[in-house]
């Protein structure tokens, strides 16, 4: 902050308005947008003692704001909606910017020294032009990066943070010009600093805090459109009648599961399907929860969360509310040491690593990696076998990642996987993994490994050109002990039949 004191600040003053110029106090509209972008060079606004009528105030932030919708519509991916709440809610970084600067800027007079001030609607103009460069800058790199793995991750990262302190540091240049008090300009910037940090937090951690967001009711015309709507209605229908079987239904599932048996590790499923608008995730679940049945000796040990239509009489809802009661039941019924807990999340991803649910008219929050790492660890459960299949669910991993957990993931944190569209069957990671390797082996390691050499040519031959969705696996030093040994049971015993794996 050496170049934002007394003495730099004159020099700057008097240099660009010598005493014989007269500046007006009215600028045309365009003058404003380049002196903002001048700012965010390191260049000194040529705008004197000029201030920008209400009328220009209100064009140019309108214009700067279509601007940043615009990016941020560019960045979404899939049909999305706008989202007034996430577009308003951050706007309170603004108001409060403007109350510091009017503190700010309330005692800088200086007699007899010409000044840029312009007062404080032109050092709040001058601040929206001049952030419009650095957020160009990650904006564009994150575009240019997003489907590159880990390395275009931490590179954005990298660019983020450089932006950032560009646009701080440019603003703080500014604002010594309208200030004229290093501790309150230094003040101004410590207060900018942390308020870009907590809209960071908003913006990467709440996703409704977003401008736009996925648009479910889109997804589901595609869906109809393209002829597989012809057995899935969207819309369910809701009564009494349907909340009060929800309850009896849950309450008959619960008494029916099995309890453990004595010296044996026994499986219990937990299968998660909360996207009710596409029938790849009722069919997928649907299979997954057969087969642990029939090749993993789990009959009526398997509870199957879905959201759909015309399921409400038969599957409790996939909520996180009853995401977590069947957690809490299952560890109840089964030896919580020694058993083994498969839990299946089938549904579309997002970047921020929250499962998308849907079921209107309901209204039915996201699940989230650290939501259900908490039910586990409230459970007590400690032998876990993961498995996510859906976009950027690499970012599952850490979170829940244990000694006993044995994780694995349809992509990693920055790509997309394939095959959740209204026209697949099943997912690539679905199908490959559970439906087809899982089949013919008892190992879910093996079952992987096997898997993942097939999604990728199977994406290579399907044309998909945002990167291959490269699943994930983490298996813990402690769990595999416990699924060698279920291995080698599961190999001894004999073959059960898909019809006996029917409850």
């Amino acid at each position: 902050m050496n170049d934002l004191n007394a003495g730099s600040v004159l020099a700057d003053a008097q240099a660009e308005s010598p005493a014989s110029a007269q500046p007006p106090d009215r600028l045309p509209l365009w003058v404003w947008m380049r002196e903002g972008l001048r700012v965010a060079l390191f260049l000194p606004p040529r705008t004197a003692t000029a201030s920008p009528t209400p009328v220009q105030l209100l064009v140019l932030v309108l214009f700067h704001s279509t601007l940043s919708l615009t990016a941020a519509w560019i960045q979404a991916t899939g049909p999305v909606r706008f989202n007034l709440h996430g577009w308003l809610a951050p706007m309170w970084s603004p108001l409060l910017m403007l109350w510091v600067a009017w503190w700010a800027m309330a005692p800088a007079r200086s007699p007899g020294i010409p000044t840029p001030s312009g007062r404080l609607a032109a050092w709040y103009v001058l601040w929206v032009w001049a952030s419009i460069l650095p957020s160009m800058l990650y904006s564009l790199v994150w575009l240019a990066l997003r489907w590159h793995g880990g390395v275009g991750s931490i590179a954005y990262w990298v660019v983020y943070g450089v932006a950032t302190v560009w646009g701080l540091w440019a603003l703080a240049r500014m604002s010594a010009r309208f200030i004229r008090s290093f501790a309150r300009t230094l003040t101004l910037f410590v207060v900018l600093g942390a308020v870009s940090g907590m809209r960071l937090w908003q913006l990467s951690n709440l996703s409704w805090y977003s401008p736009w967001l996925p648009d479910h009711r889109a997804v589901a015309e595609a869906s109809a459109q393209s002829g597989d709507a012809k057995e899935n209605s969207a819309w369910m229908a809701l009564s009494q009648s349907v909340f009060e079987e929800q309850q009896a239904l849950w309450q008959r599932q619960i008494d029916a599961l099995p309890a453990q048996r004595p010296d044996l590790v026994d499986v219990y499923g937990l299968v998660f399907s909360p996207y009710a608008e596409e029938n790849v995730f009722r069919r997928e679940s649907s299979m997954v929860s057969a087969l642990l049945q029939e090749r993993f000796d789990a009959r009526g040990r398997v509870l199957h969360l879905l959201n759909h239509a015309k399921t409400a009489a038969t599957h409790v809802w996939a909520t996180p509310e009853n995401l977590e009661r069947a957690i809490a039941a299952l560890g109840q019924r089964m030896d919580r040491e020694q058993d083994l807990l498969v839990v299946y999340l089938t549904s579309h991803g997002a970047l921020d690593h929250e499962l998308t649910a849907a079921l209107d008219p309901l209204e039915v929050a996201s699940v989230t990696p650290a939501m259900l790492r908490a039910a586990l660890d409230a459970a007590g459960i400690r032998n876990r076998m993961i498995a996510v299949s859906a976009c950027y669910s690499g970012g599952w991993i850490e979170p829940l990642a244990t000694d006993y957990s044995l994780i694995m993931t349809a992509s990693d944190a920055t790509h997309t996987s394939y095959g959740c569209g209204s026209g697949s069957k099943l997912t690539y990671f679905g199908r490959a993994v559970f439906d087809e390797q899982l089949r013919q082996t008892h190992s879910f390691t093996k079952a992987f490994a096997n898997a993942v050499p097939l999604i990728a040519q199977r994406e290579r031959e399907a044309g998909k050109d945002d990167g291959f969705s490269n699943p994930q696996i983490h298996v813990g030093a402690q769990i595999a002990p416990v699924l060698q040994a279920l291995e080698q049971r599961l190999d001894a015993a004999p073959v059960r039949s898909a019809s006996d794996a029917k409850p």
